[in-house]
């Protein structure tokens, strides 16, 4: 744990930038190639941990450049079973990928964090399935057994916490909340939406965060949205579901494309950065506790730096 807090420091409320889209921007800005979007694979040789460290070191950068908080996500979308057996990886060999993953982090929090720049790791867990496709749906018991080989790995480190990238159901967010209540992680769960605002089941989102809530007790420390645009969401966010009021992160798309027709373009959609931050702080006005920002697919450090320019005065304005 590091030496600047006891417990989630995001939760105070303070502005935390994460990093944004590390697939696509591994995949389209340097040219690597990630069989099942596994971006654990770098792991393999040096020169691929060099390439993670020079992804995550540019966000450290500019968490220091606007001295705020930074929340790093493990390489570990892919590193659960059912991804591992079709990349040939054993569960020893996972284990030790998660081990890895964290270990990169703990050496880019040692050379950069400081008290004003505090810098927390999330130990990343994805979906069993697609992230944009609902499919092999499993009860919240069968996804606790599912995801608990590799939360119990991330728990064995130095990570602060796991957070569920992408949950495109209920049933498999609160079966890891459930894993990681059993091994005492802190989790947070994000969900993706379509372009109505709703998950792919068609499940409202405050529905969501009110299952996975009943389910488990409250136990996630906070829930957050991933991988959808600002203009598939900002309706939902305007309502009035109490269970919104869970909501603390956000980590959108760079581009309005829904998941289908993300899932069949050949080039690289990055949007607009300024434009996204401004979204961004419209959000805030909508949210009072939303203050975890970063990026998802298409968005890389050009992005989170207009993220921050046009959301760090409302933070600092209230100091």
């Amino acid at each position: 744990m590091s030496k600047y807090r006891n417990a989630l420091p995001q939760l105070s409320g303070d502005f935390y930038m994460t990093d944004g889209g590390i697939e696509t921007t591994l995949i389209f800005h340097e040219g690597r190639e990630l069989p099942c979007f596994a971006a654990f694979l770098l792991l393999e040789t040096p020169e691929g941990e060099e390439v993670l460290k020079k992804y995550f070191r540019t966000y450290a950068e500019l968490a220091n450049r606007f001295q705020t908080g930074l929340i790093l996500e493990t390489a570990t979308w892919r590193a659960s079973p059912a991804w591992g057996e079709k990349l040939n990886y054993t569960k020893e060999a996972l284990t030790e990928v998660n081990h890895k993953a964290v270990q990169l982090l703990r050496g880019i929090r040692d050379e950069y964090e400081t008290p004003r720049t505090p810098l927390v790791i999330s130990g990343c867990v994805g979906p069993r399935g697609d992230g944009y496709i609902p499919d092999a749906a499993m009860s919240g018991e069968e996804a606790a057994n599912y995801h608990r080989t590799q939360i119990e790995a991330l728990a064995a480190t130095d990570a602060d916490l796991v957070t569920a990238i992408t949950m495109n159901y209920a049933e498999e967010a609160l079966g890891i909340a459930l894993a990681a209540r059993d091994v005492d992680l802190p989790v947070v769960i994000s969900f993706t939406v379509e372009t109505d605002g709703r998950l792919p089941t068609g499940q409202p989102l405050g529905e969501a965060i009110q299952q996975v809530d009943h389910a488990t007790s409250g136990y996630p420390a906070y829930y957050m949205l991933n991988c959808a645009h600002p203009s598939h969401f900002e309706q939902t966010l305007r309502g009035n579901d109490p269970c919104l009021k869970r909501l603390r992160g956000l980590r959108a798309n760079a581009s309005r494309m829904s998941h289908a027709e993300l899932d069949q373009a050949t080039e690289l959609d990055a949007g607009d950065p300024c434009t996204l931050g401004q979204e961004y702080a419209e959000l805030l006005g909508h949210l009072e506790h939303l203050n975890v920002l970063g990026g998802c697919c298409g968005t890389d450090h050009r992005h989170i730096e207009q993220i921050a320019v046009s959301c760090l005065p409302r933070f600092r304005s209230k100091a």
